[in-house]
């Protein structure tokens, strides 16, 4: 190794995605021949609806294998336009969208658009774990806000104020919401939404909305963030509704502003998003909801199953999650033979329980002690994964 090559301090200071940890672990213990349940992974365990896939084709077929728009097909931006007025009554103009590989990149795009050196975003403790890495990256500090499983993870108003008032007014550039959220599957209720937006317009900040697991509610309505305030960047993507993880596909609602400026980093860094895959995005817009509403029947189903299997399990659920595929659960008592550590708690599990699980910790301090459960997996694997949880608790007896 050539000593001289130096590391770059961003990349040694990235922490790692604990989670990812955990499923490549899984994997490991299955090339042995061990069967592993995941439900650590947030990922859909149905296929893409035939309806996208034949999209697809066609598009291959048709030649549709070149290079884009750099803001994304134009009939794939209108079509996100048109959803967004259908679902929450606001007016999106086509140029305000950015479709992006993902909604990570447009993670990147937004965050090193808006922010400087010594910037400041809030966002809830716990929150998804790749926040913060996105936020430091470009040179700004992430400051949380800790939620409370009693108040079902929900942010706090006055709780935002005190944090930003304890930062100078002009350092506090955005405030992050997920609703519905990663790890805790909680609602943002209109009025709580409609607080924080009071407080972002008061302050000078901007709302970002992770918008991610939009459509997937059980109990309520979600809520866009531009229902609030047009002073609103909203991520959002395909991967989670459509089953769609593989394709890469996420796109960007900004300020009509701030589009050349990100449209330069997206023709530098990006070029343009999948062309195939931008046209199966249109067929999802357009032609999926039959088998969205499938897949999110089954989702609750496994809701309903799962949430009082780990309670029974004496993991505490406090409120139970109406959103996304994600309970996460108090096993502080569990942790506490780990000194407390999620992380050696969820590595033990799957050593002896062979059951894939997220450490808390991979989503905040304020989650240290609890575990993630995902249920996008079948019923007939989550029965199976609390009977190997029900065994494991009592070798810890």
């Amino acid at each position: 190794m050539n000593e001289h090559v130096r590391i770059s301090r961003r990349a040694r200071e990235i922490t790692p995605f604990l989670v990812m940890d955990i499923l490549e672990a899984a994997h490991r213990l299955e090339a042995q021949g061990h069967e592993v349940i995941h439900l650590e992974i947030g990922e859909p365990d149905f296929d893409t609806p035939e309806c996208i896939k034949e999209a697809a084709k066609k598009a291959l077929i048709d030649g549709q294998t070149h290079y884009t728009h750099s803001l994304g097909l134009p009939p794939l931006r209108e079509a996100i336009a048109e959803d967004y007025l259908t679902r929450y009554g606001v007016t999106v103009h086509p140029d305000q969208i950015i479709v992006t590989q993902g909604t990570s990149p447009a993670m990147l795009l937004l965050f090193t658009s808006i922010l400087e050196t010594g910037d400041q975003v809030i966002l809830s403790d716990p929150a998804y774990a790749c926040y913060d890495n996105f936020i430091r990256f470009a040179g700004a500090q992430p400051v949380r806000v800790a939620v409370s499983e009693d108040d079902s993870f929900q942010y706090r108003p006055e709780a935002i104020e005190a944090a930003m008032g304890a930062a100078p007014t002009d350092k506090t550039r955005a405030i992050l919401l997920n609703s519905p959220a990663n790890p805790t599957g909680t609602l943002l209720g209109p009025d709580r939404m409609q607080a924080v937006a009071d407080i972002a317009a008061r302050s000078g900040a901007c709302i970002i909305s992770d918008e991610i697991y939009h459509g997937l509610v059980y109990e309520g309505k979600e809520h866009s963030a531009l229902e609030f305030t047009d002073q609103a960047f909203v991520l959002n993507g395909f991967s989670k509704l459509y089953a769609m993880t593989g394709w890469r596909l996420g796109y960007l609602i900004a300020p009509p502003q701030f589009i050349r400026p990100m449209q330069k980093l997206c023709q530098n860094f990006f070029i343009s998003a999948n062309s195939v895959a931008q046209h199966a995005g249109i067929a999802a817009l357009k032609q999926a909801a039959p088998d969205v509403a499938r897949m999110k029947a089954t989702y609750d189903e496994r809701r309903r199953f799962l949430l009082p299997g780990l309670k029974a399990l004496g993991l505490t659920v406090a409120h139970d999650p109406t959103g996304a595929f994600y309970v996460l659960a108090n096993a502080r008592h569990w942790a506490e033979r780990f000194g407390g550590s999620s992380l050696k708690l969820a590595f033990d599990i799957l050593d002896k329980a062979h059951v894939g699980v997220t450490p808390g910790i991979d989503f905040g301090p304020n989650a240290e002690g609890f575990l993630r459960f995902s249920y996008a997996n079948s019923l007939e694997n989550i029965a199976a994964a609390l009977d190997r949880l029900a065994a494991y608790a009592q070798g810890l007896e």
